[in-house]
């Protein structure tokens, strides 16, 4: 870890409040990379409320949030954040062989379109750097507008938190060991 996390007893009275508006939310604890950003607590407080709405009040499942969330984490190759959301995509009911795919940067075998778009589409954000009219006709045919900006706004919001993770070398927790090669 290159960064020396603040503790609640270290923290200014702006620090402090966003670190307790984490706790008092649906986590219920705060977000490991919203610790990083409370060297700016402005930062910290938007990005962390965005955070919130992205993984509790989308108009998506939570298994398709997490395959998005999955996409991004891949690309950047950020261990801590696969490890976290991993589990939370098995548990919201992500097929396992869509996980281990992405994981060996297969493109996985999909029976819903729904989720093979937002594969897709957060495949194609982060390697094409966009989408086509194809792709973008499709993704708002089955997702709609609403569910396009959103995932769009995952893919946007995860590449944030998978850098911050990345850039200050945040660790796995003890015993568990990086899959992402």
């Amino acid at each position: 870890m290159r960064l020396k996390l603040p503790t609640p007893t270290d923290m200014s009275d702006d620090q402090r409040a966003i670190y307790e508006e984490s706790i008092a939310s649906k986590r219920g604890s705060p977000p490991p990379p919203m610790m990083a950003w409370l060297a700016s607590p402005e930062m910290a407080r938007h990005a962390t409320r965005l955070g919130a709405f992205l993984r509790y009040d989308t108009s998506l499942t939570a298994a398709e949030s997490e395959l998005a969330i999955l996409v991004t984490a891949r690309h950047w190759t950020a261990q801590f954040e696969w490890y976290a959301h991993k589990k939370m995509a098995l548990d919201g009911g992500l097929d396992p062989n869509i996980i281990d795919a992405i994981r060996d940067r297969r493109t996985p075998a999909f029976l819903d379109p729904k989720a093979r778009v937002i594969y897709d589409v957060a495949r194609s954000l982060h390697e094409a750097k966009g989408l086509s009219k194809p792709l973008y006709d499709e993704a708002t045919q089955l997702l709609g507008e609403r569910g396009l900006v959103e995932v769009i706004g995952l893919c946007g919001y995860y590449t944030m938190v998978s850098m911050t993770l990345n850039a200050y070398d945040f660790p796995l927790p003890d015993g568990e060991v990086p899959e992402l090669t």
